[in-house]
Formats: C-alpha cells, structure tokens, sequence
C-alpha cells in the first residue's frame, strides 16, 4: 500500500513501485499476444499518484478529518479504486478477440523503463546528495 509522501525521496519512492507493477502488466500483455480472447490491461499511472498523494486535481490537497464525524474523502477506498486495472483501447481488432498490439506495448515498456529509471536516479541523486552532506567528500 502507498503511503504519504517520504520527505527525502518525495513520491519516486513511490513511483518505483506503481512503475514496477505497471512493467509487469505490460509484461503479462506481451507475453500473452498469440492467446485467444487476451484483453490488454493497463495501470493508470496519473490517476493512481494523484489518489496516493491525496490530490483531488494533481495540485491540491485533501481536507483531513481529524474527527469519526468530520466529513472528508476516503483515500484508502480512492487508492484501491486508482489500482485497478483498465482495459487497453484496442486498435486493431483481431478475428480471435486479443486485444494486445506488440508494437503499442513495446513502445509503452520502453517508456515505462525511462520513468522507472528516471526515479532511480532522483533517489541515488538525493543519496548522494546526503552522503556528501553527511561525510563531506563524495565517495
């Protein structure tokens, strides 16, 4: 489950792992393009980051409830909502019903490994940022 924000690594903590099982989907797609009847899945990465960070439009924050009686959202329940898996628009329909074109989920792999290493390299970036201020030099 996704967590609030870490004050070191912001959201790429959380990121690694919506990339990380956004990879495996993909995956599971291209590896299951000659089965008959496969319906092509996707994660909304957009949608589950802003229901994790609590933002109603990317920007905001939610109110909180302090109080059993105090209205408010239920970000557990807009979480797992945000989680569930989408069905991929199919672009070319095929006479046994699969729905995975290779070429879209190659090109939607590749961009999902940029984001992935993107993120890993903010946190080795912030890492390093701390060694250094921790110990002064740079090794």
């Amino acid at each position: 489950m996704i967590d609030k924000p870490d004050a070191l690594f912001g959201v790429h903590a959380q990121a690694l792992g919506l990339w990380q099982s956004r990879a495996e989907v993909i995956s599971s797609n291209l590896a299951n393009a000659d089965t008959p009847g496969f319906l092509a899945r996707d994660l909304d990465f957009r949608k589950v980051m802003t229901a994790a960070t609590g933002a109603v439009d990317g920007n905001t924050l939610p109110m909180t409830a302090t109080e059993a009686g105090h209205i408010g959202g239920n970000p557990a329940a807009a979480l797992a909502d945000a989680q569930k898996l989408a069905y991929r628009a199919e672009t070319q329909p095929t006479m046994d019903g699969n729905t995975v074109d290779t070429q879209v989920e190659q090109a939607q792999f590749a961009a999902n490994a940029i984001h992935y290493q993107a993120s890993l390299g903010f946190i080795n970036a912030q890492i390093h940022t701390m060694r250094l201020a921790i110990t002064g030099s740079s090794s």
